[in-house]
């Protein structure tokens, strides 16, 4: 089967999706689930594989993020409904001021996007996002867009998140180099993501809709919780990833026995977050303790839609896995003389096609690899810059098959209309500055 058969399939398939939820209002779910199908019939699949992939890949991205989505709304409505939000974002509009909210958002996601996964890491955040819009009379549309792409711009270009540490094992690069270089060349696609949000997502208001005011919340309980009490739901679980990561390094810097074992397991985002469930618990004042039950209740509520929509893209990622994408691009792009460019339009067609950012980078580094010395970069920069090019092609971009595109839309109360113009644009937007920032620097490096 053709590569311009598959293609042509795919992007009818991905319009036909787009038509069908925003301009017929038809559910996500059923119409990804509907989509799925159609692709791998379509691509000659047999119809019994087709049903396995689509329920395999239903249920291997819950697997993976389901839990995480459960207990990070949880914390998110004990947040909410003690007014532990409401003391976060007014600390940290304390700090930075209201005018630079959607800076605040943009550097936290870069920080927290090194040791954290992007969709762990939105789920954590999502809280401070939206009390930060309330306080600060900011777009929802804006903060989340901001907090999306700062999250972004380090999960896909420094390591220790998985893509990048297997790039730089694939192409025998130096992990402390790549790291350096990824922190670099993260910069300004953080930053193009926050001008995006600025000037692009403002154009779309969203309310932030927190469930109660500062003052109707002291009326109620008399006082709000400290603000490290506040921050602990949040700041902790992060921190316990982050010392997994740590511990996960390939260098072993924690070694390789009982005390990183412990930290592994504590630090896995599910025990991290629920832990955090458990903190946040304690914010509860003891006039809410009969009703701990139904606000935990509704967390797992709110995250119905968000679990079965995220699935649905999990399921079309997956049929589209299955297809022979990369033998197809390989054979009509690998002939090409683009420098850094070239590592980064496969990535980037594998990114838009597969959905996840991780197959992209590990594909594609594969496939480039045995490409190093034709394209010039076998020093360890060349090798760093073109880890940092197939990254940039890994964010362009996030869709209706990202599972990453599903959370931000469903955390940030955006329509999939609005998900397109924000988290789609802003994606596209920083593998594009990424890649002539990389270009420039091949330029003067290599």
């Amino acid at each position: 089967m053709s590569g311009l058969y598959m293609g042509a399939v795919i992007i009818i398939a991905v319009l036909a999706m787009i038509v069908a939820i925003s301009k017929y209002k038809q559910h996500p779910f059923l119409v990804m689930i509907i989509v799925s199908i159609f692709v791998g019939l379509a691509c000659g699949m047999p119809a019994a594989d087709v049903i396995k992939t689509v329920k395999n890949g239903f249920g291997g991205i819950l697997s993976s993020i389901g839990i995480v989505i459960v207990a990070g709304t949880i914390i998110g409505t004990i947040l909410e409904k003690t007014g532990a939000a409401l003391v976060m974002a007014n600390t940290i509009l304390g700090i930075v001021g209201k005018a630079r909210s959607a800076l605040t958002m943009s550097i936290t996601g870069y920080i927290t996007g090194i040791p954290v996964f992007c969709d762990s890491g939105f789920v954590i955040l999502s809280p401070i996002a939206r009390a930060l819009a309330a306080r600060s009379n900011v777009s929802l549309a804006v903060l989340g867009t901001a907090l999306s792409s700062g999250l972004y711009a380090t999960h896909c270009l420094v390591p220790p998140t998985p893509g990048p540490i297997a790039m730089a094992g694939t192409l025998n690069a130096d992990l402390g180099l790549v790291i350096i270089v990824g922190l670099v060349c993260s910069i300004p696609a953080m930053l193009s993501g926050l001008l995006y949000a600025k000037y692009v997502a403002k154009n779309y208001d969203i309310p932030a809709n927190p469930e109660y005011t500062v003052e109707e919340l002291m009326e109620k309980y008399g006082k709000l919780p400290g603000v490290l009490h506040s921050f602990s739901p949040i700041v902790l679980p992060i921190v316990l990833i982050a010392i997994k990561s740590v511990a996960d390094f390939p260098s072993q810097p924690l070694g390789t026995g009982a005390l990183k074992s412990f930290l592994s397991f504590i630090g896995d985002p599910v025990i991290a977050l629920i832990i955090g469930i458990f903190i946040a618990m304690t914010l509860i004042p003891a006039s809410e303790h009969d009703n701990v039950f139904d606000w935990m209740s509704k967390g797992v509520l709110n995250s119905a839609s968000i679990l079965v929509i995220t699935g649905a893209g999990g399921s079309f990622g997956a049929i589209l896995k299955t297809l022979p994408l990369a033998d197809a691009l390989s054979a009509a792009l690998l002939s090409l003389s683009v420098g850094v460019f070239l590592p980064f339009i496969i990535s980037a067609l594998l990114k838009t096609a597969m959905g996840a950012s991780t197959v992209a980078m590990i594909v594609t580094s594969a496939m480039v690899a045995p490409l190093m010395p034709s394209l010039g970069f076998e020093t360890e920069i060349g090798k760093a810059l073109v880890i940092m090019a197939i990254g940039a092609g890994s964010m362009c971009v996030s869709h209706a098959n990202d599972s990453y595109f599903w959370v931000v839309s469903q955390f940030s109360d955006m329509s999939t209309k609005v998900a397109y113009k924000c988290q789609t644009g802003v994606t596209f937007v920083e593998g594009i500055v990424t890649v002539v920032f990389v270009f420039i620097l091949s330029l003067i490096f290599c």
